[in-house]
């Protein structure tokens, strides 16, 4: 029984930031490995962020590595992604996933089995 809700989002001109936030409830929100994905219209969900249970672990995809950061609160149940520098080609609904059984930090989203209702990012050019 896990349930999130993203938010964060928003309209932004190119080259400016946006954090977005994804809290939990339900479980331990220490124990369980957490993502990010983004769908733009027409396109497959794409992996975007993943951090580790204690934060040590992260990986990104490659086109935001650099730009993104994500991190997380434990005691706040809640997981972050600072995304700076931002490109029209960033626009995308984004998601934020629980991966219930991660002996690793996955990249494909078919690893993560709890997903938020997801938060629309837009970026101008």
């Amino acid at each position: 029984q896990v349930q999130l809700e993203e938010s964060g989002g928003g309209l932004v001109q190119a080259g400016g930031s946006l954090r977005l936030s994804c809290a939990a409830s339900g479980r331990t929100f220490s124990s369980y490995v957490m993502g990010w994905f983004r769908q733009a219209p027409g396109k497959e969900r794409e992996f975007v962020a993943a951090i580790s249970r204690n934060g040590g672990n992260t990986r990104y995809l490659g086109s935001v590595k650099g730009r993104f950061i994500i991190s997380r609160d434990n005691a706040k149940s809640t997981i972050y992604l600072q995304m700076n520098s931002l490109k029209p080609e960033d626009t995308a609904v984004y998601y934020c996933a629980l991966d219930s059984g991660a002996l690793v930090v996955s990249m494909t989203s078919y690893a993560y089995d709890y997903w938020g209702q997801g938060t629309q990012v837009t970026v101008s050019s």
